[in-house]
């Protein structure tokens, strides 16, 4: 067998055990009764160890050289997909043999413990809950940075972690990123939010049975550009997306009676990670390359559907007879204009996934600097739910109530999630440099947009975002897409628009 052939075999394997977890994974969070958790755990970490063991065996090494050396493998990165998946592969190859098998094991075990203490922690609104599951997951993160002492491009302690979620940037260039965002935004929330401004009112609000909310958001995830029978929608605490193989993607929204808008964007934000997954080539299929390369790409495409395609005027005009249909009485008064409004609402506001657009990525900022200190030694864990209202305080002017709409609100650390949610800001920039090029592109993208063309944008984003999997940088794809290097003007300027809409309310 060519070297290729068995390194595509082996890694298909590993692939396997990957997408067999993710649907564990899927259940614990969506099906599971609650007194499975543990066992759950135990199999998660199993699957974990040996995933791992698998991946770095001295053989896989072997492979990865020998294909290295041969015909092809010296391509340019989007030339040859077995120049690209040695390359991609050799990187988390040499990533992955630093680290323990025993400890991503118990990184698995802890992570889904603390999942579940979450759940019971933030329904009783009590930090106490998870402070011990907490403390076992910073340690064992701790330990896995350390792992990483001395590997090549990692300077600081948090570049590890974030390097899970966006592989080559540092540290300090995300720090750089989100300042240059915030100076941007601070006069902007304060324009929207000051003295004088009025929040439109919010037809959104107010009650709406679940069971027509069901059918609202399967009707609206159905005229995406899915394929048909690829998909399925689930209820959860705290709304994902997670694709478990090619035709099977899941996703899961909150359905909140009083808050109609929680579940319709959250439904669009997860489709559009749908979307991604499953607009990869199906020539990388069980291969690492048929993953997206970054999360800040992945979360461009939640952030674009939810926030330029479905809070925008083209979608919500024809989106308004059927909220009229769907709850009568609920909308009557309302027009497309002020339904737009509604939609664009700026507040500050206390909870990041219900956060509007101008202020949520102060909601990210808060929790990155509240990693960056826990990892950088600064800041105790018993010190965080202050820690955390004191940052809502200044940044937002908000007085936190309770640890569940405080320092509760988020899954992520529960689930050692530690570099991920710096990836949200960054989703933000890249989705209106995105939305740029796919203007300038198809040329009447809105008009398509209110005509309930949105096959168009997704064939668009398919072929210069989705198709390439883990084969190009960000840097390469955004290159590719016509976006040039990154930057944080487009997302300003969408975001002036949307204060621009909210000072008229």
């Amino acid at each position: 067998m060519a070297a290729i052939d068995e390194l595509r075999d082996r890694l298909g394997a590993v692939g396997d055990l990957s997408r067999a977890a993710s649907l564990l994974a899927w259940d614990e969070r969506t099906m599971m009764p609650t007194g499975g958790a543990e066992a759950r755990a135990e199999t998660l970490a199993t699957l974990a160890r040996v995933r791992h063991e698998m991946f770095t065996d001295d053989e896989v090494g072997r492979l990865i050289e020998e294909v290295r050396s041969g015909p092809e493998g010296d391509a340019p990165p989007g030339e040859s997909v077995t120049a690209d998946l040695a390359r991609v592969v050799a990187r988390d190859w040499e990533k992955a043999r630093v680290v323990p098998a025993e400890l991503r094991a118990e990184l698995a075990r802890a992570s889904s413990i603390a999942e579940n203490a979450w759940v019971e922690a933030k329904r009783e609104s009590d930090f106490s809950m998870l402070l011990p599951h907490l403390e076992r997951n910073v340690e064992l993160t701790r330990r896995y940075a350390e792992c990483y002492d001395g590997f090549p491009g990692f300077s600081h302690p948090y570049d590890p972690l974030l390097d899970e979620y966006e592989p080559e940037m540092k540290t300090e260039s995300m720090r750089a990123v989100l300042a240059e965002l915030r100076e941007g935004l601070v006069p902007l929330v304060s324009e929207a939010t000051g003295n004088g401004a009025r929040a439109a009112d919010d037809p959104f609000r107010g009650e709406f049975p679940e069971r027509a909310q069901r059918e609202l958001v399967a009707e609206l995830v159905a005229e995406l550009p899915f394929r048909d029978g690829t998909w399925r929608i689930d209820p959860t605490e705290h709304p994902f997306a997670i694709s478990i193989g090619p035709g099977d993607v899941r996703l899961t929204t909150r359905y909140d009676k009083s808050n109609l808008a929680m579940a319709l964007f959250s439904a669009m934000h997860e489709a559009g990670h749908g979307l991604y997954e499953s607009g990869v080539d199906p020539a990388l299929h069980r291969t690492p390359l048929a993953k997206p390369r970054s999360l800040g790409l992945h979360e461009s495409q939640s952030r674009l559907w939810e926030n330029w395609v479905a809070r925008g005027r083209p979608f919500l005009e024809r989106l308004l007879p059927r909220l009229r249909e769907a709850f009568p009485g609920a909308f009557e008064t309302t027009d497309a204009e002020g339904l737009e409004r509604a939609a664009n609402r700026v507040e500050r506001s206390l909870i990041r996934i219900e956060a509007d657009e101008v202020t949520y990525n102060l909601h990210i900022l808060i929790r990155f600097e509240l990693e960056l200190e826990i990892f950088e030694g600064g800041l105790a864990l018993t010190d965080l739910p202050e820690a955390w209202n004191g940052r809502y305080r200044e940044y937002l002017g908000l007085e936190v109530p309770d640890d569940a709409h405080g320092v509760l609100q988020d899954v992520h650390w529960a689930g050692g999630a530690f570099g991920y949610f710096p990836t949200y800001s960054l989703g933000n920039v890249i989705a209106g440099q995105l939305w740029e090029a796919a203007s300038r592109d198809l040329g009447d993208l809105e008009a398509r947009i209110g005509e309930g063309d949105l096959a168009s944008l997704g064939e668009w984003l398919r072929d210069r975002v989705h198709h390439h999997g883990r084969r190009l940088s960000p840097a390469e794809i955004l290159e590719r897409a016509g976006c040039g290097e990154l930057s944080v003007e487009p997302l300003l300027a969408h975001l002036r628009g949307r204060v621009a809409l909210a000072v008229q309310a």
